[in-house]
């Protein structure tokens, strides 16, 4: 009998396994597709030669998360690659607003009426960044806080609405870049905590960047699944879970999946009916025979650029898709562009682009050319250097990875008390109605992103579980 079952080898599936593995339980992971990485995989989608990441491709999270930074994912193949800039946000006028690794940088591009207010509102936090992550990504009660008074400060300033927080800026630069970094999770602006996700995005930029993984995101997967293996933890793919019977007899059992494909396998009936899940996305991932020819000149420098003309229009795209229903007429977008950093995910001068933007869940509509229009506003001629391009909508994305339920990437929506409570109101996110089951997907605190700290959480609950019953 195995000690612990992983089902799903996404980076919380297979962070768990590994932490699991380190104390010294056998461990085995079972994966309904062919290969490992749940949503930080690499594919050629488009031409021969382009190395696409079909969902994650920017890692603020992964190389700021405490509980890769602990595990040595180096030594197996993980490389982070820093761009000049780890995020710009192009403006119709040729400027732009930028995130740099250097707070002064960053608060300049803001212009000076509004430099003053973002050093104020990131320098208490930055300086004890390390210690305020870990308090964060660990709640709830898998670890006490080190630092209660400083993450009570960040809860003070984070908790309220991100609309609330942005009154300390004058001019549409510091807002318009805010907005964007809530809007990474899909969240309207007027949310409850949407202030923190702002600044987390914010004070991992200063902290270490907004890095790519060499070579594209499944070297952040492959990492762990060969340190796993050295562990002597099993992984298994091409092997699709559809009840528990399917599975190795184990003292638990621990899923990597969305809460509704758990209470499908585990027969746990209507117990997670009230989680809802959130809007979805179209993406389009580029091969272009060039770089992307941004009018702002610090775009062609960053790794990540948000699209959005101002946080009017921002609001105005998230509501679209999340309340009211429709694909938004001037959506914001994110979009990565590694080759600025990454040669070896093209050809020789050519490159590969990343881009999605927000449309309701389960959207069936096509919005290519919506998306490009866009681009060609703070791009002009981009689509002359396309020369391939691969979309997938919320049906095709949910096919890809099942837990992206009705196209939503972050396996939940992000909105009221699911925003800190999920996938249940409970202080055990990671517990199920059966003691020995536990999930850990990003439908767990801390919620979406390649960190693997909802994995290293759950993993705190099973090896309690584990000694406690011998």
């Amino acid at each position: 009998m195995l000690d612990a079952v992983v089902v799903g080898a996404g980076p919380n599936g297979l962070t768990a396994a590994v932490e699991l593995a380190r104390r010294g339980f056998s461990v085995a992971v079972f994966e309904a597709r062919g290969t490992v990485g749940g949503g930080a995989r690499t594919e050629e989608l488009t031409l021969p030669g382009f190395r696409h990441d079909p969902c994650s491709a920017a890692h603020p999270l992964g190389i700021n998360s405490p509980a890769f930074r602990a595990l040595p994912l180096e030594r197996y193949g993980l490389k982070w690659l820093h761009a000049e800039l780890p995020m710009a946000h192009p403006f119709l006028d040729g400027t732009a607003a930028v995130l740099s690794r250097s707070v002064a940088e960053t608060a300049a591009s803001f212009g000076s009426r509004d430099a003053g207010a973002y050093r104020r509102l990131v320098a208490p936090f930055l300086s004890k960044w390390d210690t305020l992550t870990r308090d964060f990504m660990s709640l709830p009660l898998t670890a006490l806080p080190r630092d209660p008074v400083t993450l009570a400060r960040f809860g003070l300033a984070g908790l309220p609405p991100s609309t609330w927080l942005t009154r300390r800026f004058h001019d549409e630069p510091a807002k318009t870049l805010f907005a964007g970094l809530v809007a990474h999770v899909m969240a309207p602006l007027s949310g409850v905590a949407t202030g923190a996700i702002g600044l987390v995005f914010a004070l991992a930029a200063h902290a270490r960047g907004w890095p790519v993984a060499e070579g594209g995101s499944q070297s952040i997967s492959d990492a762990l699944t060969a340190y796993l293996k050295d562990l002597g933890g099993l992984v298994h793919t091409d092997y699709e879970v559809k009840r528990l019977d399917d599975l190795p007899p184990a003292r638990a059992y621990v899923f990597d999946t969305s809460p509704t494909a758990l209470a499908r396998i585990a027969g746990f009936g209507r117990y997670y009916e009230n989680y809802k899940y959130g809007p979805g996305v179209f993406k389009i991932d580029y091969a272009l025979d060039g770089p992307v020819p941004w009018t702002a000149e610090p775009a062609r420098a960053a790794g990540t650029v948000q699209i959005g003309a101002d946080s009017k229009e921002i609001g105005t795209a998230l509501r679209a898709a999340s309340r009211e229903g429709r694909a938004p007429d001037r959506p914001f977008m994110i979009t990565v562009q590694p080759g600025v950093v990454d040669p070896t995910r093209a050809p020789e001068g050519k490159h590969v682009f990343w881009a999605y933007a927000h449309v309701p869940s389960g959207w069936t509509g096509d919005l290519t050319d919506v998306m490009e229009r866009q681009l060609e506003r703070f791009a002009p001629g981009f689509r002359d250097r396309v020369l391939a391009r691969a979309t997938a909508g919320p049906a095709e994305l949910a096919a890809h990875n099942a837990n992206y339920v009705g196209g939503d990437i972050g396996t939940g929506a992000v909105a009221g008390l699911q925003t800190l409570l999920r996938p249940r109101l409970t202080l055990f996110p990671y517990h199920t109605p059966h003691p020995a089951i536990f999930i850990c997907s990003s439908a767990t605190p801390p919620g979406p992103g390649v960190h693997g700290m909802s994995g290293h959480n759950a993993a705190k609950a099973v090896w309690r579980r584990l000694r406690q019953t011998g």
